[in-house]
């Protein structure tokens, strides 16, 4: 039996129905992870420029844009777990550069941006009550790393009852291997893995819709 045919069998890979008011969540497109001339960081200019035609049309049409970025104070470099096993990570200290979200992403004054001290997005953050506050019902998650932080994210999104989506062209990571193979395991447990191009085509639906909608209810004024 081959690979494909025992997740079918197992029930898995099947696609969720989207909903109608998304949000962009950008993981860690911090320098820690985008410049070059720190260790930590890997060659994403592709990645974050496809996010960000996804974040520039989201904010025209009111869909939330939040940004998250890793940053530790300095006690807790020599006390956390995680940080002893992922030693270079001890450099994305509160106040330094490098968890400054990248220019080049685009971001705003308007949009937030989540600290965070572990992979997931949602893990001792308030985000899931700001995406729940916004009527938000679908998240589509990009950002940096696939088999680190984005693939945390896109699982408590799921398990927090958010419709997921992750484009494949707006994640990156420092390694093929492990971005292909997390972005596998997303599609068939957690999220539909789709592309930029098809994320904006449904943006574009969306907006269709809301104008129909406004049509109609000035219809139902008169």
């Amino acid at each position: 039996m081959s690979q494909a045919e025992v997740y079918e069998r197992a029930g898995f890979g099947r696609s969720a129905p989207r909903g109608i008011r998304p949000a962009v969540i950008v993981v860690d497109f911090s320098y820690g992870f985008t410049d070059t001339s720190y260790p930590t960081a890997a060659d994403m200019k592709a990645e974050i420029a496809a996010t960000r035609r996804l974040t520039d049309v989201a904010r025209e049409r009111g869909f939330p844009v939040i940004y998250t970025t890793i940053a530790y104070q300095p006690w807790e470099a020599e006390t956390l777990p995680w940080l002893r096993k992922a030693t270079g990570m001890k450099a994305l200290k509160v106040g330094t550069r490098l968890v400054e979200i990248d220019s080049s992403t685009g971001i705003t004054a308007g949009d937030p941006i989540i600290a965070k001290h572990g992979a997931s997005a949602f893990h001792g953050t308030n985000l899931a009550g700001l995406l729940t506050a916004a009527g938000v019902d679908t998240v589509v998650v990009t950002g940096a790393t696939t088999s680190g932080c984005v693939r945390a994210t896109v699982v408590d999104a799921v398990q927090s009852g958010f419709i997921v989506l992750v484009p494949r062209d707006c994640c990156a990571d420092r390694a093929s291997a492990p971005h292909e193979a997390n972005l596998y395991d997303i599609a068939q447990k957690y999220g539909d893995v789709t592309s930029s191009d098809d994320i904006l085509n449904w943006f574009g639906q969306l907006g269709a819709l809301e104008g129909r909608r406004s049509v109609n209810q000035g219809e139902v004024d008169q």
